[in-house]
């Protein structure tokens, strides 16, 4: 009996340290959002000829509701810092062998349908571990390039017109995702949106670390991020909409006035029929029958190739 006390105690001193992460990393995202938000605003030149008169008046800014995007299989087909990934291993970043570790991680996700936290423990090790001692800047570079490359192609129309209908509404539109803030930032601009709620690395005089601010911006995490920015920006919650394809951001989706379901996996149509959600899907009927497989075929193909890549290499030694 005393040893089943003891687990439970662990357990329930693991559970606080988690939310306790998880709201950290909640307040730094807020923070880096506004922040970014403020200096691109400081950076905008003014024009050297001033504008024609417009022939429509301007969008009446709703200042109290926003939208919120989880990007993952929500806004973009597939994981964008496995994209990210891709593009860094193309440029000799890290080896076949690390990129096969994220593939595997991705077919893991995509099979079970959620992640673990071992899982997502792992995923931030491997990600931590190739940006220690790099420089902001040349990430960020990277980012762009990486982005023309490998992930512009991957934006789902739809999803980016029910963004555009807030933009059109007078609202600030802001994606939210476990990947890097810098990187989300980028996708976010590109998207012509607000900004980004994003993971924060630690960094000084401009390098990273390798270490995080609190945690990923994961699960409950998003939460966390989306009550912080709220406060800061003077958001009312209840007018404010959230979208996800994930059972993971359930928190999320539970903390804003409407929560719409795009592209959901199994787990998560389920809680929207529950709970009187809108489900939206851009699928095709084909993709859409099959949810999940199109990124399990996809990661498994490039870890074949990694795989073969690798034997021929040992075979040519």
């Amino acid at each position: 009996m005393e040893a089943v006390c003891v687990s439970r105690w662990r357990g329930r001193g693991k559970g606080r340290e988690r939310e306790r992460l998880a709201a950290l990393a909640g307040e730094a995202s807020a923070d880096a959002a506004v922040a970014m938000e403020a200096a691109a605003v400081a950076t905008v030149e003014p024009e050297a000829e001033p504008r024609p008169p417009e022939t429509q008046p301007p969008v009446q800014q709703d200042l109290t509701a926003a939208a919120f995007f989880d990007v993952d299989n929500t806004m973009m087909m597939g994981a964008s810092i496995f994209h990210f990934a891709r593009g860094l291993a193309a440029r000799k970043y890290f080896s076949s062998s690390d990129l096969a570790g994220f593939a595997w991680q991705q077919v893991k996700f995509r099979v079970g349908g959620r992640e673990s936290h071992q899982g997502v423990q792992s995923s931030r090790e491997q990600a931590l571990s190739f940006v220690a001692g790099r420089t902001v800047d040349e990430m960020v570079a990277i980012g762009e390039e990486i982005y023309d490359e490998l992930m512009a192609d991957r934006i789902w129309a739809g999803t980016r017109a029910l963004a555009q209908m807030h933009l059109d509404a007078g609202q600030r539109v802001w994606l939210v995702t476990a990947t890097p803030v810098e990187l989300a930032a980028i996708i976010a601009r590109r998207l012509g949106l607000t900004g980004a709620l994003g993971t924060v690395a630690e960094s000084v005089d401009g390098v990273y670390t390798g270490r995080l601010v609190g945690d990923m911006l994961h699960g409950r995490a998003k939460a966390h991020a989306v009550r912080a920015l709220a406060a800061r920006e003077g958001l009312n919650l209840r007018r404010c909409t959230a979208y996800s394809d994930s059972q993971n951001d359930v928190p999320m989706l539970s903390v804003v006035g409407a929560a719409v379901a795009v592209n959901p996996d199994a787990g998560l149509r389920e809680t929207a029929r529950n709970r009187g959600w809108e489900i939206r899907d851009f699928r095709t009927g084909r993709k859409a029958a099959r949810i999940g497989v199109p990124s399990v075929l996809g990661a498994g193909a490039l870890a074949g190739a990694v795989a073969a890549g690798l034997a021929y290499r040992r075979r040519a030694a």
